[in-house]
C-alpha cells in the first residue's frame, strides 16, 4: 500500500497547530474573564459599595484563614485560587481563576462581595451569606482575594 509521503515540514506545522488548538482549548473556560457576574440591575449599586474593612496585615490573615478555612472555596478555588480544586474540576464553568490580574482589576470590591452574598447566576458559585459566613467574613475574604493578583 502506498501511502502519499508527507513531508517534515508539514508535520512540524500540524504539530503546532495542533498545540495552539490544545492550548486554546486548555484555556477555554478562562478566556473571558471580564464579563461581569453581577445581574446588570444590581451592578451599579454593587461597583459603589466599597469593602470596610482596611488593608491590614492583620486583616489579609483573618481573610486568608477564612478562605482556607470556612465555606467551600479551597474545595472550588484550589488552595491557590487558581480555580483548580478538587470540587471545581466537574463544574461548568470552572471556578474562577481568583489570581487573573485582568480579571482582579477589572472587577471591584462590591462586586466581589455581592458574588459572594448571591451567588454567581448560571456557575456553581452559590451565595454563601448567611448559610457558611457572615458579612464581616465576605469582607475579610474580598480582601485576601486582592492579594491573590498575579502576574
Amino acid at each position: 500500500m502506498n501511502r502519499p509521503r508527507v513531508p517534515a515540514a508539514g508535520i512540524q506545522w500540524a504539530a503546532l497547530a495542533g498545540a495552539i488548538g490544545l492550548a486554546a482549548t486548555a484555556t477555554a473556560l478562562e478566556r473571558d474573564p471580564l464579563p461581569p457576574r453581577v445581574p446588570i440591575g444590581k451592578l451599579a449599586d454593587a461597583k459603589k459599595t466599597t469593602n470596610p474593612i482596611a488593608a491590614t496585615p492583620e486583616a489579609n490573615a483573618r481573610g486568608t484563614a477564612l478562605f482556607e478555612g470556612k465555606g467551600t472555596w479551597v474545595k472550588c478555588h484550589g488552595l491557590s485560587g487558581s480555580g483548580n480544586g478538587s470540587f471545581g474540576k466537574n463544574l461548568k464553568p470552572s471556578p474562577r481563576n481568583l489570581t487573573n490580574a485582568e480579571w482582579q482589576k477589572s472587577r471591584t470590591d462590591g462586586e466581589l462581595f455581592w458574588v459572594i452574598k448571591y451567588g454567581s447566576p448560571a456557575t456553581g458559585m452559590v451565595s454563601l451569606i448567611p448559610s457558611d459566613i457572615d458579612v464581616n467574613e465576605a469582607w475579610h475574604i474580598v480582601r485576601y482575594l486582592r492579594t491573590l493578583e498575579g502576574p
